[in-house]
This record gives C-alpha cells, structure tokens and sequence, in this order.
C-alpha cells in the first residue's frame, strides 16, 4: 500500500481517560474485532498481558494495523501512567499523528501535560477528543478553555456535544452543520443526520464562525469569502484544517462518549482527512556512521534499508518480537540485514502483521510501515535496522534514570538461570528497567521508574517467567554529589606481571548545577601527557562515578577538570592513568564534603473538596510542599512535590483518607540534598 494510504498514528491520553475503550471502538467499526471488549470487564483487546486485564490499565503498548475508507492504520496504544515513560517516548518517536484522549470531567489532568510536551519534543501533529461526555460532571467548553490555557494549543472544535451527563444524545458537526445521534440497536455503527434543531441553531452558528474565523489566519482564500459574507465550501475547510493540523498550528477537536458508542466514528474520519501519510513529513534525521555525520534521509521506498526498533516483546515460541518502524527502503522477509548500533549482521525468519495479540504473515513491509520482525537475536529498544554499504543510525532515544530498586533473590539454584533469562528478556524490552549486583553485598537489585512499574515487572518475573524468587522491599535509589571545590594530586605505582607502573595527575573537582550532569574537561596539552593516557584518565574518572564515596550510589553534578599530569616515558601505561584517575576521583570526593541526594517527585492529588484538608495535613507529614490548588468541576487539583522515601505505600493512605475517591499521580522531579 502506498504511503498515501497510510496512517500511522498513537492513541495518548492522561490513565483512566477512556484510551483503550476508545481503541477498542476504533478496531470494532473498522471490522478488526467482531465484539466490543470493556476495560472493565477485563477482556479488552489491546490490553492483552494478563496483569493490564487485572489492573485495568495499558502496560505495553501494543501495534495493531486497520483499515477505513480503504486506507489503513497502524494505531500504536501507547501507557498513559508515567511510571511507563518509556513506553510512551519510544511509541510517539514512530508515530506520524496521534489521537489524544481527554476525560470530560478531568479535563487536561497532570499527566496529559507530560504526555503532551513529549508530542511537542517530537514534533506530533495530533487531534483531540474529549471522551466520557455521558459522566457526571462532563462540562466540553470547560476543557476546551483547558487544552488553550494549560497546553497553548490552538484548539480548533469541529462538532459540539448536544446535552452532556445522561442528558448527552449526540453532536453537533460544524463542517456540516448536521446534527448526528448514533443508533444504540447496533453499538453504534449507524446514525442519522438531521438538521439542527431551533434552540441549538444559534451556539452552532457562533462556534462555526470562531472555527471558519481560526482557520482564516492559514488562508486567505477563507478569509475572502468569510468577509464577503459567502458560503465557505467544506473541500476548503478541509484541506486547510488538514494543512495546518500536519505543520502543528492547530489541534482539531472532537467529542463523544466511546463507553457509549458515540462519536468514534468522525475520529477515525478526522485521522484520515488531517493526520499526515509518512510522505507528507520531512525527511528523517539521522547519523550517517561511516561519514560520522548528520544527513538527512528521504522517507522513500526506493531508498537504502532504514527502520527503527521501537519495542520489544517477548514471545514463549517465537522469541523476541521486534516492533520495527520501516523509514526507506523495503524489507523483505528470509533476507539479511544489519544492526547498524550493535554492528552485527542479522536474519529476518519471518515478518507478522500485528492485531493486537493475534498476526498474520507478510513478505515484506515499505517504507512508512510497521510490522513485527522475528529472529534477530541481539537487538534492543531503540536500534537501528539497515544495509551494510548505508549505515544510517536513527536518533537514539533518552530514557530517564530510574529512582526506585528492589532487591530479588532465587529460592533455589535452579531458579538463578530462570531470573539471569527472565531479566535479560525484560531488560530488553524496557531500557528503563535496570537489573545490577551490588558489590559488598552480592544482592542482585533491580530498579525502575516507580512503585507501579516495579511492581509490574516484579509480578511478571514471578507469574509470566515462573521464577521462585523473594522480593525486598522497595528502596529508593540515591544519589550521592560534592559540595565543596577542591584540588587533589594523585600517584601510583607498582609492579605488575613484573613491570613497574607509574602515573601521577592533578584533578580539581566542582560542583555544577543541579540536573546539569556530570562533567569531565582536560586542561592538559597532549604534548605534555599524549591522548591515549588522556583518555583512559577519562575512562577511570567516568567509572569512578557510578559509585561514591558515601554509600556506593551513583555520583551526578560534578565537573571535573584535568589540570595537571607527569609521565615516565619508561614506565607510564594506560592502565596506570585509568587506576590513577579512578583513586584520585575517589579520594577527591571524600575531601570535598561530599552529600548524598534523594529523588523528588511531583505528586499531583486528585480528592473532592471535603477533603483536601486531610490530603494536604498528610502530605505535609510526608514532607510534602504544596504548590498550588486547582478547582475542576468535580474535584480539586493538589499540585505537589514530596520525597520519594516518604510515599511509599501512600496509595492506601489516600484511599482511606478520601473513601477511596481519591487518585495521585507521581512522577520524578529532581534531586535534591537529603534532610538529616
């Protein structure tokens, strides 16, 4: 299929918006799947890993492809939870366009900013809609005033709902000037069109000139006619929505209730007329590492081989499912091909079309297109699949550290091999999750990006990998930093293997800014110390810092400087600059009062009114700050940030504190000096 006919597109959206119901609807109309499946009675499609049916939340974000008005879209569902980032940055680096999901009552809650701003990184056209219109409390202009003042999107309504709460019957399409009300007998599949009633008929009016008024600032042949006073025809309105939706500079919106099968259908409608094809973007930027080079490459089907693993899945027969996104060229089934990043020559066995947890087999997939590719052995979220004689690497992605460990331990030796393979599987599948031994202790600690991801991963070692394994409890992982500046000269030397090795270098360490990372500059000319002795100083300042002086945490902000250097011709050796470097950083760090920092989150409180008074007087205990309370039409907003530490277990707490009404979302902030 050409890349005219495709879409490749996210559904985003804030946890509990309606995104997998919505999704759900989306693959019911489109004849992907013959019944409707509900998150709530655990048999959605999308969400097919048994803890997601449990939860009822998106874990992985699975690719399905579809087909409407003859053309066909790979709809990748991507985690609304945060504690899942990686999920969401790696699907909106794939993605052409997206769908975000809004709750009607909610509105623009904490976590559609972070999921937001992550579309804005990667610069993704996208559409709104505004779901759940039939709950109590759904108020449509209410969230429009949201998406314009907390997201300074351009948000541009294309229908209006008619009624909300029970009350809502259908919408209003503006383009058309058509009412449309959706017939329950079928879930939805048919509705009718009529005229707009008398008392509707003036709010339509004055929302279709706000529209036609938007979208004259991108044509002057709108605005023409708009000032003439004449019919603006709906081609016109369309291409121009359609232009101006692909360069970023309005958001369509949309409404409906998916739980209530309405409104989906014009959704899919709209990401067909404004979401881009892959030929309507740019070329992809990329890093040409032969040349050592930044080019650009043309999204062409008749060009060198160029795909991007975005997600890995691992499967009990096949082995690693590798969720490719295809750029140029064509891949085809039973060839070989090459791991650009890894620099090794890989077999496609077979390439699948996914539907959800369900595929077929296909012999090749062009330039535009995603599939799933079976037999590479080495790969890794984030690669880069290509031709040897063009090795082009597609823009790695940066993963968050992650701020939260829990020690495992097998129960038994047989069970050591089980959780070595079943950690290596998931290691694979998500670079947020780290899996290390502690040096003093032996412990094996593996570590996430919150209580929930841990736990997630925990359960499925336990449940999908069957390993029989204690779990500790969780511990947040520190951070250790220095507070004063200091300079501090270091030697070495000794005989190894019967040859004597000597170096000496002067370093001065400082802190920097907070969140600015570590830094290592060398003020030392190579005639005077030559560069490979400068750079395995580098190599044993940088593995010096992954552990400190402290408590053996991960060092971050501290700058080094190499300013000074003497060699014996006769005796200096790389290995003698590494060693030298690795016991100067250390023992410079003890002499500069060095601290230890603990992550703080922002946690965003979600509680009716009558009992913010609680929520705040606990946080405050946990040595919680608020910063600010926001009143929506059904709760009020605690914006927050609380160490880490001091939240543990804070689900229950909130439960019991607000008879379970109450919900939070928590993500990391910063580091910041650790009290006591």
């Amino acid at each position: 299929m050409s890349q005219k006919n495709m879409r490749n597109i996210g559904i985003m959206a804030h946890i509990d918006a309606g995104k997998t119901t919505t999704t759900e609807r989306i693959l019911y109309y489109t004849g992907k799947s013959h019944r409707i499946g509900e998150v709530d009675n655990g048999n959605a499609t999308m969400d097919w890993m048994e803890q997601e049916q449990n939860r009822g939340i998106t874990i992985v974000s699975a690719a399905t492809t579809c087909y409407w008005q003859e053309k066909q879209i790979n709809i990748i569902d991507t985690p609304g939870h945060v504690d899942f980032t990686a999920e969401v940055e790696r699907s909106l680096r794939v993605l052409d366009g997206a769908i975000a999901v809004f709750c009607a009552v909610g509105g623009v809650e904490p976590q559609s900013e972070t999921v937001w701003h992550q579309a804005d990184k990667y610069e993704v056209p996208r559409i709104a809609y505004i779901n759940k219109m039939d709950r109590t409390g759904a108020d449509f202009f209410e969230v429009l005033k949201e998406l314009t003042e907390k997201l300074k999107a351009n948000a541009v309504p294309l229908a209006l709902p008619i009624g909300a709460e029970t009350e809502y019957e259908g919408n209003i399409d503006l383009l058309k000037m058509k009412e449309i009300r959706w017939n329950q007998e079928d879930s939805g599949e048919t509705f009718t069109l009529s005229d707009i009633a008398e008392e509707r008929k003036e709010l339509a009016d004055e929302w279709r000139e706000k529209m036609i008024d938007s979208l004259s600032a991108f044509s002057d042949e709108i605005t023409e006619l708009f000032l003439e006073g004449e019919d603006v025809p709906l081609e016109l309105l369309e291409s121009v929505i359609r232009e101006a939706t692909i360069n970023r500079q309005i958001v369509p919106v949309l409404t409906g209730s998916s739980l209530k099968n309405k409104g989906v259908q014009p959704v899919l409608d709209a990401v067909i007329n404004y979401l881009p094809a892959p030929d309507d973007l740019p070329p992809v930027k990329c890093h040409h590492s032969k040349k050592d080079e930044d080019i650009e490459l043309a999204r062409d089907v008749d060009g060198p081989l160029a795909g991007l693993i975005f997600k890995i899945q691992q499967d009990k027969e096949a082995g690693p499912l590798c969720f490719v996104r295809i750029y140029s060229g064509v891949l085809k089934s039973g060839t070989a091909i090459m791991n650009i990043n890894k620099k090794k020559r890989e077999r496609v066995n077979r390439l699948l079309r996914m539907h959800s947890n369900n595929h077929e087999q296909i012999s090749s997939v062009e330039a535009g297109d995603i599939a799933v590719v079976i037999g590479l052995k080495n790969a890794q979220t984030g690669d880069t699949i290509g031709s040897e004689g063009y090795p082009v690497i597609l823009e790695k992605m940066d993963f968050p550290a992650p701020v939260i460990s829990v020690a495992i331990e097998p129960k038994t030796m047989s069970d050591q091999e089980k959780l070595k393979s079943a950690l290596d599987s998931l290691k694979m599948e998500d670079p947020t999750f780290t899996a290390k031994e502690n040096d003093e202790t032996g412990q094996l600690i593996i570590s996430g990006m919150g209580e929930l991801h841990l736990d997630v991963l925990v359960t499925r070692v336990l449940n999908e990998y069957k390993v029989a394994a204690n779990i500790g409890k969780p511990q947040v992982t520190y951070r250790e930093s220095i507070t004063n500046s200091i300079t501090h000269t270091e030697t070495f030397s000794k005989v190894l293997g019967g040859k004597e090795h000597s170096a000496e270098i002067t370093i001065k360490l400082e802190p920097v800014e907070r969140g600015t990372g570590n830094q290592f500059i060398s003020e030392v000319k190579k005639n005077l110390l030559p560069e490979e002795f400068q750079r395995s100083v580098k190599a044993g300042i940088l593995s010096s810092m992954s552990s400190g002086t402290l408590m053996g945490y991960e060092t971050i902000d501290i700058g080094v400087t190499l300013i000074g250097a003497k060699f014996n011709e006769l005796t200096a050796s790389e290995l003698a600059f590494q060693t030298v470097a690795a016991l100067g950083f250390d023992n410079a760090c003890r002499l500069a009062k060095p601290i230890l920092l603990e992550p703080v989150m922002n946690v965003d409180i979600m509680c009716p009114a009558d009992y913010v008074g609680d929520v705040i007087s606990s946080l405050t205990q946990r040595g919680g700050l608020v910063s600010s309370i926001e009143s929506r039409p059904a709760f009020e907003m605690v914006i927050s940030q609380a160490p880490l530490v001091k939240m543990f277990g804070y689900t229950t707490t909130l439960r019991s504190q607000t008879q379970g009404r109450g919900t939070f979302a928590m993500e990391f902030s910063h580091f910041a000096q650790k009290e006591g």
